[in-house]
């Protein structure tokens, strides 16, 4: 499982731009008034070579006559739970105050791996800008710049580069790895049971039964697959057990890991928010998707048609996933579950030859030329294949980061529409620069030698 990188400080320190520089992101919101961050945001990170996940925290403030508020407990033990790791951030710019002081007594309770960093010390010395920070007895405190980057670098790769304890990476076998999400008492486990052939999990109405992450090696057209049973994902305001919120992280490992995942929805209920939720979780860690639509029998035409409009309108970010619609209960079109998460798997695994990608660039830039960049054409020369799970298409030419998102996500759908991807996304990275493929032509003014050996110019 992806180790958990947790953000804690007091509100306005700068966690939320902390968490967009190591998630590479724009989602936290970043602003001069405290306390824009109120519920947790979940990133995927990877500076180096060990992927994490990072957790972006509301910020820890109290009255400092109520400094033993049982709100700040309750968040502190909270994030502690879910994290292998606690960066803790404080302001130079404010200085040390109290409520620095009483979270830094919870966290030393504790027996988390807690880093102190000192944020926005840009321009000044490391020793003058952390000395004020020693009394917190953390550790040696950290000079760092979350809106410049200074530091933030170091730091990562000192925690990650030589640690034991993170070397552990995502299965990157050929055993498909299926995972099950969705919102509380969909039928999650049913379907893991009913795929599985057996009662392997525990099925109750009661919503939040699963608490943990739930591995189950199935066979399928015999050959070896992984699925994995998640806990249901509600609303944030919903969660109020601390063990329920530390399933939301053991939910989204479960999903990094995974090839695919089945997001399962309740066709009694229809789409809500937390479905979308959901699946644009599973499609910012960009895992291949099947949609599960349960509880499908006894729902009349009309209430079906209108199911389906919901779901192509509320979920229409999703790469074209394909919709099964089931009875886990009674086992209706059970069957052909497997074999659209072995679709979307291959989708996700799929080679593509370069000669191949370059041609269809070279279709899709014909059929829709790329904006202008003030006034100068941008020319989109090859492309190439540089990842799978999901397939990353690496696109070389000039001007090519100028290349506006809106053109991006036409060559991803153009792309997936040529290659007959399902609900699988494609990520596009572009290079400035000439094709290493082609031979490099030979520079005339070089020397080069004669039969004999003997080395002449032109």
């Amino acid at each position: 499982m992806l180790p958990v990188v947790s953000l804690v400080g007091r509100p306005n320190v700068g966690k939320s731009t902390l968490f967009n520089r190591l998630t590479r992101t724009r989602d936290a919101l970043v602003d001069d008034q405290p306390g824009v961050t109120r519920d947790r945001l979940y990133g995927k990170s990877k500076m180096g070579s060990i992927p994490f996940l990072v957790v972006d925290t509301g910020g820890l403030e109290a009255d400092i006559d109520q400094i033993f508020a049982s709100e700040i407990r309750d968040q502190v033990e909270q994030v502690l739970l879910e994290s292998d790791i606690v960066f803790f951030i404080v302001d130079l710019a404010q200085g040390l105050v109290p409520q620095d002081i009483e979270i830094a007594r919870f966290l030393r309770q504790n027996n988390s791996r807690i880093y102190l960093l000192v944020n926005k010390s840009e321009g000044v010395e490391d020793e003058l800008a952390t000395s004020e920070f020693q009394e917190l007895a953390l550790g040696e405190p950290l000079a760092v710049s979350a809106k410049r980057g200074d530091g933030i670098q170091s730091l990562v790769d000192s925690i990650f580069l030589n640690s034991e304890a993170f070397t552990e990476q995502v299965d990157a076998g050929k055993t498909p790895v299926i995972s099950i999400a969705g919102r509380p008492n969909v039928g999650k486990s049913t379907l893991t049971n009913r795929l599985a052939g057996e009662s392997r999990v525990i099925v109750s109405d009661v919503p939040g039964t699963t608490r943990d992450s739930v591995q189950i090696p199935i066979t399928f057209q015999g050959e070896p697959m992984i699925i994995i049973d998640t806990a249901g994902v509600r609303k944030k305001a919903r969660v109020n057990e601390v063990i329920e919120k530390f399933s939301v992280i053991k939910t989204l490992q479960a999903i990094e890991r995974s090839h695919v995942t089945l997001l399962v929805l309740d066709a009694s209920v229809g789409v809500e928010s937390q479905d979308s939720s959901i699946a644009g979780m599973v499609h910012d860690l960009g895992r291949s998707i099947v949609i599960i639509v349960n509880k499908w029998d006894g729902r009349n035409n009309h209430q079906k048609n209108q199911l389906r409009k919901d779901i192509t309108q509320k979920l229409s970010f999703l790469p074209d996933p394909e919709i099964i619609t089931i009875s886990a209960l009674h086992g209706s079109k059970i069957k052909d579950v497997l074999p659209a998460a072995k679709r979307a798997y291959d989708s996700a695994m799929i080679d593509i030859a370069t000669s191949s990608l370059s041609r269809t660039l070279e279709h899709a830039v014909t059929q829709t030329p790329p904006p202008m960049n003030n006034q100068r054409p941008v020319r989109l020369k090859f492309a190439h294949q540089a990842g799978k799970n999901p397939p990353i298409i690496v696109i070389h030419g000039n001007q090519v980061d100028a290349l506006p998102e809106s053109y991006r996500r036409y060559l991803a759908r153009y792309f997936s529409g040529f290659y007959r991807l399902v609900g699988t996304p494609i990520r596009i990275i572009t290079r400035t620069g000439d094709n290493p493929f082609k031979s490099r032509k030979p520079n005339l003014t070089e020397p080069f030698k004669t039969r004999s050996g003997r080395r002449r110019k032109l």
